[in-house]
């Protein structure tokens, strides 16, 4: 359980129901940008993924015999969101059980909302990729469907991010390669790739003043930074994969980040730098959910050590 301080507490008014209701509208432009890239397979995936994470809360609520909460929609929110993590083309009964372990084993056997220690969306989708890896690294083009492989994958394989960029430049201006990741014609996760739809509904947090931001904006900085001193191109690692939703919409959780501002931004810090390195030098072209997980676990100690130099 977290502390914040001794009392008394002055309470805002917001209930869980209402930041949940605002997390969902900001999430709009990014499911509209799903449905239109994706079309049909979008649709499938988010309705299963949704659907299972409540069916799960209410079995859990069940088993455990404790107040049915579905009604804040934070299981929707789980739902919605590991839906954005998942390919298009996953087979929808791993997106159910993808949901079922985020609620059920990621949430609720941690005691619930407010009390798991990992971020149950990224739990979910870790799980699917340790159990189903090469479903979860098969990626389809927009519109099309076509098998193709992301511009992180891409760039992994050819060694250097540069080695893309030069290379689509050749053929079409390097100019319409960022477009493209900024406007979300690439092949991707159902919400990471429009990087636009993903800013406007981050700004509607901000100014909902739903999320602090310390832990996106250190989360990017460090990102920026280091690919910068390392000579990779950094517009496309702020752009390419799921860095955007997971800083805006994941680095930010409530209950499995720091309470304190000089928290925030270490753990934004810390997510930038493991992100980096794996992207970096590790073997999967993506570290955006393994950097924030891993972070996860530091909270506790991070809140310790911060409220004792207070």
């Amino acid at each position: 359980m977290k502390i914040l301080a001794v009392s008394p507490h002055l309470h805002s008014g917001t209930t869980t129901r209402v930041l949940m209701r605002d997390v969902l509208i900001a999430l709009t432009p990014v499911l509209l940008a799903a449905l239109y890239f994706f079309r049909w397979r979008a649709l499938a995936l988010v309705l299963v993924c949704v659907i299972s994470a409540v069916l799960t809360e209410l079995l859990a609520a069940r088993i455990f015999k404790k107040e049915n909460k579905v009604q804040d929609l934070s299981a929707v929110v789980t739902g919605l969101l590991l839906a954005f993590c998942l390919p298009p083309a996953l087979p929808l009964w791993m997106a159910a059980l993808g949901s079922f372990f985020a609620i059920f084993v990621a949430k609720e056997l941690f005691g619930g909302i407010g009390c798991n220690i990992f971020n149950p969306a990224l739990s979910g989708r870790a799980f699917l990729l340790a159990s189903y890896a090469s479903f979860m690294t098969t990626w389809s083009r927009p519109l099309d469907a076509v098998t193709a492989a992301t511009p992180l994958a891409l760039a992994k394989a050819g060694s250097a991010v540069d080695a893309l960029t030069s290379a689509a430049a050749q053929a079409a201006g390097q100019t319409a390669v960022y477009r493209d990741l900024f406007w979300g014609a690439v092949a991707g996760s159902l919400g990471e790739t429009s990087a636009a739809a993903i800013l406007l509904g981050a700004a509607y947090l901000f100014c909902r003043r739903v999320i602090d931001w310390r832990e996106p904006f250190s989360y990017l900085a460090t990102v920026a930074l280091i690919m910068f001193l390392a000579g990779q191109a950094v517009l496309f690692h702020l752009l390419a994969g799921g860095l955007l939703l997971g800083a805006f919409f994941m680095s930010n959780d409530y209950t499995t980040t720091p309470m304190s501002t000089r928290g925030k931004l270490i753990f934004g810090i810390g997510c930038g730098i493991l992100t980096s390195v794996i992207r970096l030098r590790g073997g999967y072209p993506e570290g955006v959910c393994y950097a924030i997980l891993i972070m996860n676990m530091f909270v506790p100690l991070i809140d310790r050590l911060d409220l004792k130099r207070q």
